[in-house]
């Protein structure tokens, strides 16, 4: 079907090289760095081309509603003819999308960008987090875990603040971080197309609706859920708090916009590290994380009547803390339960359960800013967030006592 290449089986944990394992981590770094670096530029685009807030919104929407369907169908596709060579397609449409974005002279050239990079993300992700466990030096699953949350969270981070500092102080500010990003995907790219292969089943695939395990349906949909309310707010920052964050400081300073945005998914990043070196189990490690996002969600919307630039770093900080025990309570959740052979599926399952948290986020602040306004419209999608959050971390509460 792709062509005859050569299957290097990876050996079984304990005698597994390292390099693999951070080659595909740096692969998901790279691939959401890529995919966050139109971030600062949104205002950019919108008063260059001169579309309205709900159009900016759909274009951040096209994203994640390319990206869902994609996770479903290459997750499982990966279990039958392996990881590499859909983790390679996948960050070599990453690369077309930087260049569609290089070349953007409209808006339909914004949406055509944004679906490659939905398709891109949802190719690899699902598939490159099952191999991350896969080529875990010593099978350690909270590591794998880690390293696909850090990833994701590092690359998001990066994103913005890449694209921001060189719209802000490099020339062509709307061309040259695509270029770097779009140099960086294709280096990764042909990179992994080295990495050793674990045996596939092989025979015919059959797309199909995931799955998870009848007897841990409750374990997923606790980490489902979760994934879900911690990435709305990741959601929030990417699209609208940049917007928001210039507003409440009277700013229009690219770099210090993005920074914002940074500051939380850095937070996450550093919240993940501390998780894994603190051992928290799992369940402990969402509900807590729950619990903060809530608050950061509440500092968030107070920053706005005082325009107070230190109650939105606390916002950040606090979203960022949130976001980062969440996320990698969830992941190492999912990771235990599912099946060696349907990994890809059960993986692609919850990060479509992420993005359709995204999606939802996203959709509705956008449309919410448009009829309303923007301090509205954060304010009704945080309230839905806190409620959710809320209601996620009480069935954490009752299955941590019942374990």
């Amino acid at each position: 079907m792709f062509g005859a290449t050569e299957e290097r089986e990876a050996p079984p944990a304990g005698q597994r090289a390292s390099w693999p394992f951070w080659l595909l981590g740096t692969g998901i770094f790279v691939m959401l760095l890529s995919a966050n670096l139109p971030t600062p530029l949104y205002s950019v685009y919108r008063e260059r081309f001169g579309f309205s807030g709900a159009v900016l919104t759909l274009i951040f929407a096209t994203y994640a509603i390319v990206l869902v369907p994609s996770l479903l169908v290459f997750g499982q596709l990966s279990d039958s003819i392996g990881r590499r060579r859909v983790i390679a397609l996948g960050l070599a449409v990453a690369t077309v999308a930087m260049v569609l974005f290089a070349l953007a002279r409209g808006t339909g050239w914004l949406f055509a960008a944004r679906a490659a990079q939905g398709l891109a993300v949802g190719v690899i992700t699902g598939t490159a987090t099952a191999a991350l466990v896969e080529h875990e030096p010593d099978g350690n699953q909270g590591r794998a875990a880690l390293a696909a949350t850090l990833g994701q969270a590092g690359g998001g981070a990066a994103g913005p603040v890449l694209a921001g500092v060189l719209a802000e102080w490099a020339p062509a500010p709307r061309v040259l971080c695509y270029l770097v990003g779009a140099a960086l995907t294709a280096v990764v790219a042909v990179a992994t197309l080295r990495v050793p292969e674990p045996p596939v089943p092989g025979g015919r695939w059959r797309p199909q609706w995931p799955s998870v395990p009848r007897e841990r349906r409750s374990e997923f949909a606790r980490a489902g859920l979760t994934g879900g309310a911690v990435w709305a707010v990741g959601a929030l920052f990417l699209s609208v708090v940049p917007t928001y964050a210039g507003t409440v400081l009277k700013t229009h300073d690219l770099a210090l916009l993005g920074a914002v945005t940074a500051v939380m998914l850095g937070t996450a990043c550093v919240a993940q590290v501390v998780s894994l070196r603190a051992g928290l189990r799992s369940a402990t490690g969402q509900l807590i994380g729950l619990l903060v996002l809530i608050a950061g969600l509440i500092a968030l919307v107070g920053a706005f009547p005082p325009r107070s630039l230190p109650l939105l770093l606390i916002a950040a900080v606090l979203a960022g803390t949130g976001l980062g025990l969440g996320f990698i309570g969830a992941q190492t959740q999912v990771n235990h339960l599912a099946p060696q052979q349907r990994r890809g599926e059960v993986t692609a399952a919850f990060i479509t359960c992420v993005y359709l948290g995204v999606t939802v986020a996203a959709v509705s602040v956008g449309l919410l800013s448009d009829v309303l306004s923007l301090f509205a419209g954060v304010s009704v999608v945080s309230v839905g967030i806190i409620a959710v959050a809320a209601a996620t971390a009480v069935w954490h509460a009752k299955g941590y006592r019942h374990a």
